[in-house]
């Protein structure tokens, strides 16, 4: 009956939703908030239950009211979401761990030297250090 294709013609006959990035992120925000845990796909579920609005929407637009929605839920529902690497966004069941990825000034200063005296890079030292911290803790 209806396909994308017949959507996009009548996008491009001037035929659009006429619906700004803000309302479109709120319209996926109320959907997210209403899935049951445990749903995968967040974003192909929340277009799929936006229905026609979803279908008639610009690509673009929904990627970008969908980045805005992440952000937003992780960081008004904590208890609820987080934001893991990569930005996905996931239920926040405990299952996942979000990584440490900040290192301050000093220290990266001080291993950027001692790489130096030791002819190696960060990296490389980083994996030393962690090799002989497991050799000492295993005693």
């Amino acid at each position: 009956m209806f396909n994308k294709k017949m959507f996009g013609e009548m996008r491009r006959a001037g035929m659009g939703t006429g619906l700004s990035k803000a309302k479109l992120s709120e319209a996926m925000l109320e959907i997210l908030l209403q899935l049951p845990a445990g749903t995968k796909n967040f974003k192909e579920t929340i277009v799929y239950n936006m229905g026609l609005l979803g279908q008639m929407s610009a690509t673009r637009d929904i990627n970008e009211a969908w980045n805005q929605v992440k952000k937003r839920a992780a960081k008004l529902y904590p208890e609820k979401f987080i934001l893991a690497d990569r930005n996905k966004l996931h239920w926040n069941d405990g299952s996942v761990k979000v990584l440490d990825k900040e290192i301050s000034t000093g220290n990266f200063k001080k291993l950027n030297k001692l790489a130096d005296i030791e002819n190696c890079s960060v990296d490389k030292l980083i994996s030393k250090l962690i090799k002989y911290y497991e050799k000492g803790n295993l005693k």
